[in-house]
């Protein structure tokens, strides 16, 4: 018997409407909702359900509304006997993966994601960092480019690798459009400019990363009873000490997706439960390795169809 996976969404999947049939058809997944509303003191549930999109997208109700959407599916789930060998998440996914693995308490998760989207939204002046994710580049191409870049004066890291072929970079707005203008000629297929608040998981980033652990500091975090595979490291880590040093290292540091689903398939993972809104991880996944099984579960439709399989 293969393992599985359990994996969860990050910044970028968000929808309005997002995991309403699970709130309206289970006691368990409405109250994770409710949890939410409570701790944060205001009505994140009806910006998850109602929108208005623009306010769904600022980073600090997106964080806490994609925490809430994942861990109300995994309720729904959990109530169906399906267990994970291993757990990860990309960027604010590792939070879902950190409540599923028993290190956070939900209310302590959803209160920390809104803190640490108030504090990368802030990091940086608006228009002064930017992302862009970079097509048909190879990975120590474009870091080299980035270094060069960097070189000069202009601050650009790798920030999310993904799969091959897909890597976003992070840094000054001068940076990314030096990336931009010299793709052409490094040989990268194409550059695309994301629509993003900040540059995320990179240096720029270091001030969140110190306020953010500020407030992990007095967070309570237990030691996790299914390993999480770390954006940080790409290996599986337990120990709560550690995760919590790696949760504030992963604010300024490159999500190393595509290391990690390679780790999780080394150590014989063959099926990847993807929980939460969207379907990108699955997509990312297929494109590291087409022999795993990779499901999406996000909505009831979803899950019914996954019992109907079992």
């Amino acid at each position: 018997m293969g393992k599985t996976a359990f994996v969860f969404p990050g910044q970028g999947a968000q929808a309005v409407g997002m995991g309403k049939d699970v709130y309206e058809a289970f006691e368990d997944s409405r109250q994770i909702f409710e949890q939410a509303d409570e701790a944060l003191g205001f009505k994140l549930s009806d910006i998850i359900f109602e929108g208005p999109e623009e306010t769904l997208k600022q980073t600090a109700n997106t964080q806490p509304a994609l925490l809430t959407v994942s861990v109300a599916l995994l309720q729904a789930l959990e109530g169906r006997g399906l267990k994970a060998d291993y757990v990860a998440g990309h960027s604010l996914g590792e939070y879902s993966a950190l409540v599923a693995s028993g290190v956070l308490s939900f209310e302590d998760a959803v209160r920390t994601v809104r803190s640490r989207g108030l504090f990368m939204e802030q990091a940086v002046p608006g228009g002064h960092g930017a992302m862009a994710a970079v097509l048909g580049a190879e990975r120590e191409a474009l870091a080299e480019l980035c270094r060069t870049v960097t070189a000069e004066g202009h601050v650009v890291e790798l920030a999310n690798v993904n799969c091959p072929g897909q890597i976003v970079v992070s840094g000054s707005a001068a940076g990314v459009q030096a990336i931009v203008e010299r793709g052409k000629e490094a040989g990268f297929k194409r550059v695309i400019p994301l629509e993003v608040s900040g540059p995320f998981h990179s240096s720029l980033m270091k001030p969140a990363a110190q306020q953010l652990a500020g407030v992990l500091a007095s967070v309570s975090m237990s030691d996790a009873f299914v390993p999480v595979v770390a954006n940080v490291t790409a290996s599986a880590v337990t120990d709560a000490a550690a995760l919590r040093g790696l949760l504030v290292e992963q604010v300024y540091s490159p999500v190393l997706w595509e290391d990690s689903i390679r780790y999780l398939i080394a150590e014989g993972v063959d099926t990847f439960v993807e929980i939460g809104s969207g379907t990108v991880l699955a997509g990312l996944i297929k494109k590291i390795d087409k022999s795993v099984k990779v499901i999406s579960l996000n909505s009831i439709a979803a899950l019914d169809a996954l019992q109907a399989a079992e």
